[in-house]
C-alpha cells in the first residue's frame, strides 16, 4: 500500500473505497440489477464530498510529488465512471428506441420507401401503405 499522503491520510484510503464503489457499480449495472445500483449512489456522494473537503486545488495537487499515488487512483475512478456513463447512456438509448417504436404514428414517420429506380419515393399521408 502506498505512503500516507502528507497533510492528508485519509485521501488516498478514500479515493480507493470511491474506486470499489465504482467497480460495484459496475457489476450492478452489468447485473442490470438497479436496486443495488441505487443503494451505492449516497455513499459514491459521501466520499465524493469528502474527497473534495480534503484535497487542495488541482494545481497544487499536480505541483506535490506526495499526491502520486492519489491522482492515479482518481484517473482510474474517472475512467471507471466514464465507463459506467457508457453503459447507462447506451441502456438509455436501447429504451428511447423502444419506446419511439411503440408511439401511435411513429411507425410510418420513420419509414422511407424507395422506388423501382432506387430513389427515395414520396408519399403523402394520405395514400396509405396499400399504394406504397
Amino acid at each position: 500500500m502506498a505512503e500516507p499522503i502528507p497533510g492528508n491520510p485519509q485521501a488516498l484510503p478514500l479515493a480507493q473505497d470511491l474506486e470499489r464503489v465504482l467497480e460495484m457499480e459496475f457489476k450492478a449495472l452489468q447485473e442490470q440489477n438497479l436496486e443495488n445500483f441505487d443503494s451505492l449512489q449516497p455513499g459514491k456522494a459521501e466520499l465524493l464530498a469528502a474527497l473534495t473537503a480534503l484535497c487542495p486545488p488541482a494545481d497544487q495537487l499536480q505541483e506535490s510529488p506526495h499526491w502520486a499515488d492519489f491522482i492515479d487512483c482518481m484517473r482510474r475512478c474517472r475512467d471507471a465512471h466514464q465507463r459506467n456513463a457508457l453503459i447507462i447512456e447506451r441502456k438509455l438509448d436501447a429504451i428511447r428506441g423502444a419506446l419511439q417504436s411503440l408511439q401511435v404514428g411513429a411507425v410510418t414517420s420513420g419509414v422511407e420507401v424507395y422506388d423501382k429506380l432506387g430513389k427515395l419515393a414520396r408519399f403523402s399521408k394520405a395514400k396509405g401503405y396499400r399504394d406504397a
